[in-house]
């Protein structure tokens, strides 16, 4: 059998935009050879819900069998044979079902390889990208308020922890609320980071996004010093995605101080010999 070019992409459940995390949900794929277009979606929230426990399983199992339905619709329109014969690949087909400023379902870039079978190895990429990081993304249990509990208590005991707040930074470019700050001419700002995901591509994304919100407050209209405490994955094989993601942090405008969980002593003692000093001016 001879082989034919396809496309694909794969559609990603994005519950927070601001810290990029995200779980595969579904690909999508294109072989324009013989008009093959096809998504193949998993529907099974009670996955999705077991990395973000507040999601709204129900609406989003409803809006995946309305992206399903949409492209068995779309792929038996007789006039869609006119939009086949373009030079067109998945991704951009997907965003005529679920547009680029949906904010909870996104699709990744297009990728492509050579096919006998369209149907074989659009259930093969599901399998590779969907469902084999299923029994990983149901041990996922922590976000960055898990990773901030702990950081808290021990500012309890230090008896420092009243004198963190919430503020919010501003600049022209950018307004990042942070939950944790403490102002001493200039604001300290902790974000703690939960990197214990599934899939390195998602501890990158969330890296990415807050170089880009230290990007975006490099000209803050007030001086800020960010802190990063990072929780790292509980899986050994993202150990070295999550040592990459924190040098990127540690990379990126306004320069931001970032500690590993297990140097969590470490930021406490930073935070209180600059805040008792500032007691004794």
């Amino acid at each position: 059998m001879t082989r034919e070019p396809y496309t694909y992409s794969i559609l990603r459940y994005r519950h927070d935009p601001v810290s990029g995390e995200q779980i595969n949900v579904g690909v999508l794929l294109y072989a324009p050879q013989n008009g093959y277009l096809k998504a193949e979606i998993h529907k099974a929230y009670g996955r999705i819900k077991k990395v973000f426990p507040n999601v709204n399983g129900k609406i989003l199992k409803q809006d995946l069998q309305r992206i399903e339905k949409a492209f068995e619709k779309l792929s038996r329109k007789r006039e869609v044979d006119d939009m086949f014969s373009r030079d067109l690949d998945a991704l951009e087909l997907g965003h005529k079902v679920v547009s680029k400023d949906d904010s909870a379902l996104i699709w990744s870039e297009a990728g492509s390889g050579l096919t006998k079978d369209p149907e074989d190895t659009l259930h093969n990429l599901h399998s590779r990208f969907v469902t084999q990081y299923e029994q990983t993304a149901q041990s996922v249990a922590r976000g960055d308020a898990d990773v901030w509990k702990p950081f808290r208590d021990e500012l309890q005991e230090r008896e420092i922890a009243e004198f963190f707040a919430s503020k919010t930074i501003r600049s022209d470019f950018n307004e990042i609320e942070f939950d944790h700050a403490w102002k001493n001419g200039k604001w300290h700002c902790i974000q703690p980071l939960s990197f214990d995901l599934g899939t390195e591509d998602g501890i990158q994304e969330k890296a990415a996004r807050w170089v880009g919100n230290m990007l975006g407050l490099e000209k803050a209209d007030e001086a800020v010093v960010p802190y990063f405490l990072i929780g790292e994955p509980k899986n050994s094989d993202m150990a070295n995605a999550c040592k990459r993601a924190m040098e990127f942090l540690a990379s990126a405008p306004l320069r931001p101080k970032v500690f590993s969980e297990t140097e969590m002593d470490r930021l406490a003692d930073t935070l209180e010999d600059k805040i008792k000093s500032s007691a004794l001016d």
